[in-house]
């Protein structure tokens, strides 16, 4: 079965550390003197494989990167052009190009303003599929540069470490909102272990569905200050993001968030406490792109030297997966804290080792599939994602992608959007066969496990009325609803 990338989520945590194995061999055995994160020539391993590159989004280093990762694997590479002037551009679908496409390659990169269209593409051709960020949802591959960053200056410090970073204290700063690299990367340091301060600009703090997929996917929590009891240091942050080790009541709810700091160890407990500084800056610009009003970006938080004088942060390495703008200081470039263009050098033999494993070239390093973690729901009529960003939103893809969802939860019944992670509680259950609708939403089961495609879900009872269902008989209309455009929150 072909693997692709499209979310972080569809590597097991063995096989990104298979794959930062194989991407030390390549930096091992390719190395620039003098220059240890630089790879140089070209071996003959992907001699007979062909990379297309798709980017209907400006990229730089993404493009770049793959595109040398790819010739120093001794492949070829063919590129789109620009979006204007591809067929795109006269309403050619995303899954009719790459289903031309895969004529021409053995593997697909894509970047598009479509959250979930990298996710299209894999259903649509038998070739691997490598997500290089779909509008404002995940951009995994530059994780696994982040992560191999993180890695290696995690190595420096505890010789041998595995890829576990229980004692690493990352402070995200910037757009959280919007930027998909940081969306990527706090799914991987919650299934590493890492310690999470958010650090957000104005209006940019985390999106509710990536707190929601924090908390339900990872058992990653957020607690505050005020909960950690005899804190003496005021300088703590106020909220730290923490995933309580070994099995724990997962929840949700603000109300019952207090307990997160008994679902520690005491372990866990100590090290808090004794939390003294941080380990590493995760800057990001202000994504003027993605703010529907366009945004100014002031008041947007700057890392310079002078603030990293401060005691907390004198030890702090920082990092950026650029491009950067007046976020981050020129006067770090040649500080040794400053890690951000290793970080981006690091794209090369990661890609290459990424590239390798996917088209099997050393086949033992993935493993054929990656099992779904949750019940998948699909059909074509009845609910549908409100995010106006998601691919199935969009009106060209409308005409052939059917929503899918995930059921992340039986009791109250909560799917997520495959697409753009965005959730949501149904309040009406209907079947197909019948059209005959019923605010008793536990029905469900019963219907999904005889016939998952006769099962229809609802946001609410008007839409499955204009959808020409009917109430079944001797059953109560529901006594309110969940308004269509509004996805389920977490406060």
């Amino acid at each position: 079965m072909t693997r692709s990338l499209v979310s972080i989520e569809d590597l097991h945590n063995d096989e990104i550390e298979a794959i930062f194995e194989l991407a030390d061999r390549f930096l091992d055995e390719m190395a620039t003197t003098g220059k240890p994160h630089r790879v140089r020539g070209r071996r003959t391993l992907a001699r007979d494989f062909i990379l297309s590159t798709l980017f209907y989004e400006p990229s730089t280093r993404t493009r770049l990167s793959f595109e040398s990762a790819m010739l120093r694997l001794g492949g070829q590479v063919i590129s789109s052009a620009e979006v204007t002037s591809s067929s795109a551009a006269k309403g050619e679908t995303i899954a009719d190009t790459v289903r031309v496409v895969e004529n021409y390659a053995d593997v697909v990169v894509i970047r598009h303003s479509h959250e979930g269209a990298a996710q299209v593409a894999a259903d649509y051709t038998d070739l691997p599929v490598i997500n290089a960020g779909d509008g404002g949802h995940e951009h995994p591959t530059q994780t696994l540069c982040d992560l191999y960053t993180l890695r290696a200056a995690h190595r420096q410090k505890q010789k041998n470490a595995d890829l576990s970073f229980k004692d690493v204290t990352i402070e995200l700063r910037g757009d959280l909102k919007h930027g998909r690299t940081v969306h990527s990367l706090v799914y991987a340091l919650a299934r590493f272990g890492a310690r999470i301060i958010p650090s957000h600009a104005p209006g940019c703090d985390l999106p509710d569905h990536v707190k929601q997929r924090l908390a339900r996917d990872y058992g990653c929590l957020l607690l505050r200050k005020q909960e950690i009891q005899d804190l003496a240091d005021d300088d703590f942050p106020e909220f730290v993001y923490v995933t309580p080790e070994g099995p724990h009541q997962r929840t949700l709810w603000t109300g019952e968030e207090a307990d997160v700091w008994f679902k520690l160890s005491l372990d866990q407990r100590q090290k808090l406490r004794e939390m003294k500084s941080v380990d590493f800056f995760y800057a990001t610009r202000f994504q003027k792109e993605r703010h529907e009003d366009g945004g100014s970006g002031e008041e947007y938080p700057a890392i310079d030297a002078a603030m990293l004088k401060n005691k907390r942060y004198r030890q702090t390495k920082v990092m950026h997966p650029l491009p950067r703008v007046d976020e981050l200081s020129y006067d770090l470039d040649e500080d040794p804290r400053g890690v951000y263009f290793k970080q981006a050098a690091y794209g090369v033999p990661v890609r290459m080792a990424l590239i390798a494993s996917l088209l099997e070239l050393f086949p033992s390093l993935l493993s054929q599939s990656r099992e779904a973690r949750y019940p998948l729901y699909s059909n074509a009529q009845g609910l549908r994602c409100t995010n106006g960003k998601c691919v199935t939103r969009q009106a060209n893809e409308a005409r052939y992608v059917i929503p899918k969802f995930w059921i992340v939860d039986e009791t109250p019944l909560t799917v997520r959007c495959v697409y753009c992670d965005f959730e949501y509680e149904p309040r009406i259950v209907s079947r197909g066969s019948t059209k005959k609708y019923t605010a008793e939403i536990d029905e469900w089961r019963e219907i999904y496990d005889r016939s998952p495609r006769d099962l229809i879900l609802y946001l609410n009872e008007q839409e499955a009325i204009d959808a020409g269902h009917q109430l079944r008989r001797g059953r109560k209309r529901p006594t309110g609803h969940r308004p269509l455009s509004e996805p389920l929150a977490t406060t």
